[in-house]
Formats: C-alpha cells, sequence, structure tokens
C-alpha cells in the first residue's frame, strides 16, 4: 500500500469524526509519513511532515497492518512494533480509527 493509499483508507476511516482531537504523526522514516489533523472539522489526512501533539514511530508495512485491521495498535506496542513520542493519551485514542 502507497502512503497515498493508506491517507485515503485513514481519510475514510476518520470521515465521521476521529475523536482524536489532537494531531497525529505516523512516521515511517525513509518511506514518509502520515499526518491526521483531529482538531479540524472535518479531520484531514495528509503526507505533510508537520509537528503532532503524538507521533506514532514505524515501518510502513506495520502501519498497513494497522490500517487493515490485522495488527491489533495495543499488541503492537507491547511488541516493540510501534514507538510512541508525545501525548500516550492521544496515542490510545488511535484504537477508535485503526
Amino acid at each position: 500500500m502507497s502512503l497515498e493509499t493508506a491517507v485515503a483508507a485513514i481519510t475514510q476511516k476518520v470521515s465521521g469524526g476521529s475523536g482524536i482531537g489532537a494531531t497525529v504523526k505516523f512516521n515511517c522514516g525513509d518511506d514518509g509519513v502520515v499526518f491526521i489533523d483531529g482538531n479540524a472539522t472535518p479531520p484531514t489526512v495528509s503526507t505533510e511532515d508537520q509537528d503532532a501533539d503524538c507521533t506514532v514511530v514505524c515501518d510502513k508495512d506495520v502501519l498497513d497492518s494497522l490500517i487493515a485491521g490485522d495488527l491489533d495498535p495495543t499488541a503492537a506496542f507491547m511488541q516493540g512494533k510501534i514507538k510512541v513520542e508525545g501525548d500516550m493519551g492521544v496515542a490510545m485514542k488511535l484504537s477508535s480509527i485503526l
């Protein structure tokens, strides 16, 4: 899945309102970033690298698995597949959209 496909999938998931009320960035290293502005109405999703309340660092394959629902966010964190920087409370809210 390309980053643009990931953006489209996440946009669809947050289209009814993300419930996050914060900004989140998925940092996939050299593969790029996916930025969610949960403060916007409606929430916006882009590949712009902006400062965020919470940054989730992971491989692109892990992000794809999270979006597809094949990987539980909590399990991914416990297994060390994702690292969370910033507001952990915001990270906990991600399970509502992933």
